[in-house]
C-alpha cells in the first residue's frame, strides 16, 4: 500500500513541497530515502515511541519512505508528524482521502506531544498558494501560520488530534482565526521607553531625528555615561510605524530564524538588534551549515545598534560593507544559494579613546595620542564613509541634570519623522524604477537609499553651497562615498524642514555630521 502526505521544507524565505511517500510490503524493516539530514534519520526512534504511547501498534511490515524530491536536503525534525501520519496511514488507522487536503509539518515528542518548528509563515504562504483547505502545525505555531487569511490552520497540541481530525471526529480541533489587522494595530505604538527620559543632549536627540527621518546610519562617539545607549535604545520609538506589508516581511524572517514567542502572530514594532561585541561573521550576516538568517536580517526594517564599536572583530565589522549598501545579504552553498533582506538601520556607539574620558571636562584621559590613534583605527575608513552621521556626544553633569524639564516626548518628535517620510514616499513614489534604478532593486523608501541619479535630481546644490562643500571636501579630505553621504543627509534636512531645495544651511549642518572624518582626534585636546 502507498500513502502520500505532504509536507514542506524551507530554504532560506521560502517554502518547497515536499511529498512524504509511505508504502508497506511483507518484512520487518524500516527505510527512509530522500537526501535526510541527521535530524530527520533519527525521527524513526521518535516516531516509533509517538506512536506506541499514543495507543497505537507500530505495524510489523516492511516500512519505505521516500521524502520528494529526492535531490533536495531535508533538514530538521518537521517531517516527523507527515511520517507518522503516513504510518498510520498505511496501517489503515486514517483515512486515506483526507490527506490529499492538508499540508503538515511537526516535531514529535516521545509521548506523541507535537513542539514547535521554524518557518510556519512561510510554509503557510505557500500552502495557500498552492490551494490546500488546510495546514496542521504545532499549538505554539498556530497563531503565527494563522495569520495569512483563506487558509485554515489547525494548532494541534499532540498526535491524536491530528489524527481526529483527519478521521473527521467531531470533536478534532477548530481552525484558529486571527484577525491580521486588528492584532496588527493593537500591537503598534506600546513602547517602554521615550525619548522624554532624555535630558540635555539636544545636538544628538537632533541628530537622531535626521536620521529616523532619512534612515541613515549613525555612529555616537562620548565617554562613558553620556547616554549613547539610552538614546540608541530609543530610536525605534520615533521610527515611523511599520506598514502591514514590512510586518509581515519582518514576521517571516523570524518565522524562519524560529525567534517569534508562542503568543505573537505578526510583529508590529520595528525591530532593535543589540548583539555582544564577541558575535560571530556568521551569527552576524547568517550562514552556518543549514543557513539561518543573521543579526543584520533579524533587523530588517528595523535597528541594528553596535555598542562599543571597536570591541567588535574587525573582520567582523568589514563583512557589514557589503549588506549596508545592497540591503541584502547573500550566502551561497555548494549546491544552492540563499538571500535575505538586510535593509536596516545601522547605529553604533563608541569611545573616544581606550579609557573612555578624552576629552571629558570631568575626568582625566590617561590614553597617549599613539593609542588613541590605534583605538580609532580599529574601524576602517570604508566602514566609516557608509556612515551617514557622527556626532559627538558629552555627558551632562549632574547640577545641570537635576535642573532639566524632562525632554521632548518621542511622539512629537515622530510625527516630524512621519511628515518627512511622507515627503520622500511622494517624491519616489512618481519615480519609474528603470530609470531611478537602473533596472534593479526596489523602489526606496527613504533618503539614505537614493541612488546617484537621484542625488543629481533631487539634491543637488546651489552655487554658494557647493562651493561650501568643495571647500569642505578639500580641508576633510573626504571620499566620493562621503560627498554622496553628506547630500542624502542634506536632502533629509531640507525635508524636516519642508524646504523643496538643498540650501546652505542644510549643507553646513549635514558637513557637521561628519566628525570621524577630521582626523584629527589624537591631536585634539
Amino acid at each position: 500500500m502507498l500513502v502520500k502526505v505532504h509536507t514542506a521544507a524551507v530554504q532560506g524565505l521560502q517554502a518547497i513541497p515536499v511529498v512524504a511517500e509511505v508504502n508497506s510490503a511483507r518484512g520487518i524493516n524500516f527505510y527512509l530515502v530522500g537526501l535526510p539530514d541527521n535530524a530527520v534519520k533519527e525521527s524513526y526512534q521518535r516516531i516509533v515511541a509517538a506512536i506506541q504511547n499514543s495507543g497505537y501498534r507500530f505495524p510489523v511490515q516492511n516500512i519505505t519512505v521516500n521524502l520528494t524530491p529526492a535531490d533536495l536536503k531535508k533538514e530538521g525534525s518537521a517531517y516527523d508528524l507527515p511520517i507518522a501520519i503516513g504510518i498510520l496511514a498505511v496501517a489503515d488507522e486514517i483515512n486515506h482521502d483526507r490527506l490529499r487536503q492538508y499540508m503538515m509539518v511537526g516535531e514529535l515528542s516521545l509521548d506523541g506531544s507535537l513542539l514547535p518548528i521554524r518557518g510556519a509563515l512561510p510554509i503557510a504562504i505557500m500552502a495557500r498558494e498552492m490551494g490546500y483547505e488546510g495546514l496542521i502545525v504545532p499549538r505554539q505555531n498556530e497563531r503565527e501560520a494563522a495569520v495569512v487569511n483563506r487558509l485554515h490552520v489547525y494548532g494541534a497540541q499532540n498526535m491524536q488530534e491530528v489524527i481526529d481530525l483527519l478521521n473527521g471526529q467531531t470533536t478534532a480541533i477548530q481552525p484558529t482565526e486571527v484577525n491580521t489587522r486588528e492584532e496588527f494595530y493593537r500591537r503598534q505604538g506600546d513602547f517602554d521607553v521615550d525619548f522624554a527620559d532624555v535630558r540635555g543632549q539636544q545636538a544628538v536627540k537632533r541628530a537622531m531625528e535626521v536620521a529616523a527621518a532619512g534612515g541613515h546610519n549613525l555612529i555616537m562617539i562620548g565617554p562613558p555615561g553620556s547616554g549613547k545607549s539610552m538614546m540608541a535604545k530609543r530610536l525605534p520609538t520615533i521610527l515611523p510605524p511599520l506598514s502591514l506589508s514590512e510586518s509581515l516581511e519582518t514576521t517571516q524572517i523570524h518565522s524562519v530564524a524560529g525567534k517569534l514567542s508562542r503568543d505573537t502572530s505578526l510583529i508590529a514594532q520595528r525591530p532593535f538588534r543589540s548583539p555582544h561585541h564577541t558575535i560571530s561573521q556568521v551569527a552576524l550576516v547568517g550562514g552556518g551549515v543549514n543557513p539561518q538568517p543573521g543579526e543584520i536580517s533579524l533587523a530588517h526594517n528595523g535597528v541594528l545598534f553596535l555598542d562599543e564599536l571597536p570591541e567588535f572583530s574587525r573582520s567582523v565589522l568589514e563583512v557589514l560593507r557589503q549588506p549596508l549598501e545592497d540591503r541584502v545579504i547573500n550566502i551561497s552553498r555548494a549546491k544552492y544559494a540563499v538571500t535575505y533582506p538586510a535593509s536596516f538601520m545601522f547605529v553604533a556607539s563608541m569611545n573616544p579613546c581606550p579609557c573612555g574620558y578624552y576629552g571629558d571636562p570631568t575626568h582625566n584621559c590617561t590614553c597617549t595620542p599613539g593609542r588613541i590613534q590605534q583605538y580609532m583605527s580599529k574601524i576602517s575608513g570604508p566602514l566609516l564613509d557608509r556612515i551617514d552621521i557622527q556626532c559627538e556626544i558629552q555627558p551632562v553633569p549632574f547640577a545641570e541634570l537635576s535642573k532639566m524639564q524632562p525632554g521632548e516626548p518621542s511622539e512629537c518628535i515622530r510625527e516630524r519623522v512621519i511628515r518627512a517620510r511622507n515627503i520622500q514616499t511622494e517624491r519616489f513614489g512618481s519615480l519609474k524604477l528603470s530609470s531611478s534604478l537602473g533596472g534593479g532593486g526596489g523602489r526606496p523608501h527613504c533618503n539614505a537609499q537614493m541612488t546617484e541619479k537621484m542625488l543629481h535630481e533631487f539634491a543637488e546644490p546651489d552655487a554658494a553651497s557647493l562651493d561650501m562643500l568643495r571647500m569642505a571636501m578639500e580641508r576633510l579630505k573626504l571620499s566620493a562615498r562621503a560627498y554622496s553621504r553628506i547630500l542624502k543627509v542634506a536632502r533629509t534636512i531640507a525635508d524636516l524642514d519642508g524646504s523643496e531645495k538643498v540650501q546652505s544651511m542644510h549643507i553646513a549642518e549635514a558637513i557637521g555630521y561628519r566628525n570621524l572624518d577630521r582626523g584629527d582626534w589624537a591631536e585634539r585636546g
